[in-house]
């Protein structure tokens, strides 16, 4: 009798094995063969599908077609396709409700599914389909942590609604009920503002998190060119997905896996996409546990030392006119890659999952961006001269804050707080006419620990804007933006409420400074008084002792670190 060979697990940065090893897995061919496999099936590469499809947010509702897409582009290239399911949270469905201090929750939940079904199923590699927000980030850091061959396919961006000769997005709608609560908007022209604003399926369409994210995937290289704003409905979007597939099982057998492509320099090219196209400030917060995840050193003060060298080239939503399919008929990012390559901002020998280095993925794109559209600009011409997502750091925020800078008249105040311990009070306050100019709010203990779950603050800031507050009111918190939300806005202050930082201790009247010159935030009340306020503190309960919020508020850690579960 020959002797039984032993496979060891296998860890994280190794090369998978296929099943055909060892007597041994003869009982795991059986369940195979069980779902139709042949025998020479067990000779080709098995390719995992993490599917994000659901009826639950039109961002994932047109993804069941990309999949097909994919297994068919899997089975046309020789390889086994696996699929299996990955859950999302719309965040613009959950906004302002408990619903939303899921979403970065789900963000854990999606990395762990796909680094569960990857390792436990010794898969040789795997494509990810994703749509909201959080199945990017959630995505990326799955498969980083399962490190075999890995492609992610966005499930693309909406396309725009239409009402009275404007187009419409998830935004408007917030923005409307602003407009309407100030008397700005009629009832009726808010319902079909409400009714027309999203057409169809695909992630919202103008520079949010999720076409921000997509946009970031494609600088990495972790995503195929053009990929990151194509339109969930188009054919085109159809045809990537295929493809995608078929450049995976190419890697598969190069073997070019996560890590080898999610590096400090190709992490500083995502970034630096960042800054130029105007993303989302959730970007930093996923990017610190992405790195973390890949396992290379990135801070949030990186974040600040790509910005002061990279402009913003284009002109986009929430602050901008464009939205994601116009940057597309622009050149998409693959233009905006080129454009600061040539200028030396980019990193061009970073691999990406082809087996082609950035340069050589750009090499046909010229080096300027075209002359007959204005949703990128030439790199003498920016936006602005520097980038939009600033840190800032002071008393109140020691260990940093996000603050989007641009866009503003005058990103500078310093004004009496308005504070609150939750997001529904602050959104009464701003419909009851409560809040005005000069005001800085403060939105506190909804932090990663203290909401749990950090939840994004898209209802009030939108009402602020729609009222006319956008610019002349300051808010400050230590939950999180939509990627929609723009004005005189600071998020992710660190550390938060809920652990004894100091925007626990602010009292209503307290003086307190935005300023994005100095890049500061401050509590103007002196060291001694925080002392006295911060010894007579006392630490809320939690909010909640079981289930996966329990879970998450007691190993979060703070935003500084990108509010990851595993950072021991």
């Amino acid at each position: 009798m020959s002797e039984t060979k032993v496979i060891p697990l296998r860890p994280a940065n190794s090369r998978s094995r296929n099943i055909t090893e060892g007597k041994s897995r003869a009982p795991n061919r059986s369940m195979y063969y069980a779902m139709g496999y042949e025998a020479d099936d067990f000779k080709k590469p098995m390719v995992g599908v993490a599917n994000g499809h659901s009826t639950i947010t039109p961002c994932n509702s047109g993804l069941q077609k990309l999949t097909d897409a994919a297994i068919a582009g899997i089975e046309e290239a020789g390889g086994n396709a696996q699929v299996f399911g990955t859950p999302t949270i719309s965040d613009g469905m959950a906004m302002g409700t408990e619903g939303m201090k899921y979403s970065l929750v789900s963000r854990e939940v999606i990395s762990d599914c796909i680094e569960t079904c990857v390792q436990g199923q010794w898969m040789d590699g795997v494509v990810v389909v994703g749509g909201c927000d959080k199945n990017m980030p959630g995505g990326l850091m799955g498969m980083l942590r399962a490190n075999v061959p890995a492609i992610y396919v966005y499930g693309g961006t909406i396309l725009p609604g239409h009402y009275q000769g404007k187009d419409l997005n998830i935004v408007s709608v917030f923005e409307a009920v602003g407009e309407n609560a100030a008397g700005k908007l009629s009832d009726a022209d808010l319902l079909e503002i409400e009714r027309r604003a999203i057409p169809g399926t695909g992630s919202c369409g103008g520079m949010y998190t999720a076409n921000t994210m997509s946009s970031a995937f494609e600088a990495l290289g972790i995503s195929l060119p053009y990929s990151s704003t194509m339109a969930n409905p188009h054919d085109e979007k159809l045809n990537s997905a295929r493809e995608s597939a078929k450049v995976l099982v190419e890697a598969i057998k190069k073997d070019i896996k996560p890590r080898d492509i999610v590096t400090r320099k190709s992490i500083e090219n995502a970034v630096a996409v960042i800054m130029a196209i105007g993303g989302s400030t959730n970007a930093v917060l996923h990017f610190l546990a992405i790195a973390h995840a890949a396992e290379v050193e990135w801070t949030i003060d990186d974040f600040e030392r790509v910005r002061v060298k990279t402009p913003v080239l284009c002109d986009l939503k929430p602050s901008g006119k464009y939205l994601a399919v116009d940057l597309h008929r622009a050149g998409g990012i693959p233009q905006v890659m080129k454009t600061l390559l040539a200028a030396g901002l980019l990193h061009g020998d970073c691999l990406t999952i082809s087996g082609q280095s950035i340069a050589e993925v750009l090499k046909d794109i010229p080096d300027a961006p075209r002359a007959d559209q204005d949703v990128i600009r030439p790199i003498k011409r920016p936006m602005y001269a520097q980038g939009h997502l600033a840190i800032l750091k002071g008393n109140l925020s020691p260990e940093g804050a996000v603050a989007k800078i641009t866009g503003l008249k005058k990103p500078v105040m310093t004004g009496p707080a308005k504070v609150f311990d939750d997001e529904q009070s602050a959104l009464t306050a701003i419909l009851a006419n409560k809040i005005v100019p000069g005001d800085v709010m403060v939105l506190r203990y909804l932090g990663p620990k203290g909401g749990p779950g950090m939840p994004e603050m898209l209802a009030p800031t939108g009402a602020l804007v729609g009222q006319g507050l956008g610019e002349s009111v300051g808010l400050i918190t230590d939950g999180r933006f939509s990627g929609g939300t723009w004005g005189m806005v600071v998020g992710h202050v660190a550390p938060e409420a809920a652990v004894g930082g100091t925007i626990a201790f602010i009292e209503e009247g307290d003086s307190i400074t935005i300023d994005s010159h100095q890049l500061l935030l401050q509590l103007n009340v002196s060291e001694a008084e925080i002392a006295r306020r911060r010894a007579n503190w006392t630490a809320p309960a939690p909010r909640y002792t079981r289930g996966v919020q329990a879970k998450f508020a007691f190993n979060a850690s703070t935003a500084s670190k990108g509010a990851v579960l595993d950072n021991y």
